[in-house]
């Protein structure tokens, strides 16, 4: 299974199933491919409907024929354009085309979640916009995370040392930063999330378009 940054929020995951995780690519000036690049799609997944998440989902998902997974309020919307969905809520867990999505917790504001992802006998974390939460630490109890995104920009989600504490909480083996950089009003670099989280996981610090391979 590859994983791939997209830049920002956005993941493109590819294994035997193809899923996109907030695809915010218009107007994103860190953003690897444009919207139409993307021809072969099965999930479409939201952690949250702000725009810069949400972004170019619904567009996507309407040309793809994908399907959109996320928190119920969001998925009502994209239903209404008559796009197919897996609505959830935090706690749940779904299982759709092969592939195991779980709903976890975020803070952040509005409707938000994280979404564990379980493909090919891997698993990915994707913690959306959040901050720091201690539930990360029950994670572990339920699932051995291969990878973690995880926002390190500050001032909307958590910084660089919040950031490394959720990552030993939740048991990650690689982490891969994201949502910093896109922005000038968000921390730049991931150099002190490398140092905080020292030997605790390893940091793959991804260029948007660069990709990983799970495992």
């Amino acid at each position: 299974m590859k994983l791939r940054w997209l830049g920002h929020s956005a993941v493109w995951i590819a294994g035997s199933r193809t899923i996109l995780i907030d695809p915010f690519l218009t107007g994103n000036p860190k953003a690897a491919v444009r919207p139409e690049e993307i021809t072969a799609l099965d999930f479409v997944v939201l952690t949250h409907a702000h725009g810069d998440h949400l972004g170019d989902a619904y567009e996507i998902a309407k040309r793809t024929g994908a399907t959109v997974v996320s928190l119920f309020e969001v998925t009502s919307e994209a239903e209404k354009q008559g796009i197919p969905v897996e609505p959830m809520n935090v706690g749940g867990s779904i299982v759709a085309k092969g592939v195991r999505f779980s709903m976890v917790a975020a803070i952040h504001t509005g409707p938000v979640c994280g979404m564990i992802i379980e493909m090919d006998g891997k698993t990915v974390y994707h913690m959306g916009d959040t901050g720091l939460l201690s539930d990360m630490g029950l994670l572990p109890e339920f699932f051995a995370i291969d990878v973690a995104c995880v926002p390190i920009g500050d001032r909307f989600t958590m910084g660089a040392d919040s950031a490394a504490k959720a990552v030993a909480l939740c048991g990650a083996k690689t982490a891969v930063p994201i949502h910093y950089g896109t922005f000038p009003i968000l921390d730049a670099s991931a150099d002190r999330f490398v140092e905080k989280v020292g030997g605790r996981a390893k940091v793959r610090v991804l260029r948007p378009g660069e990709e990983l391979t799970v495992g």
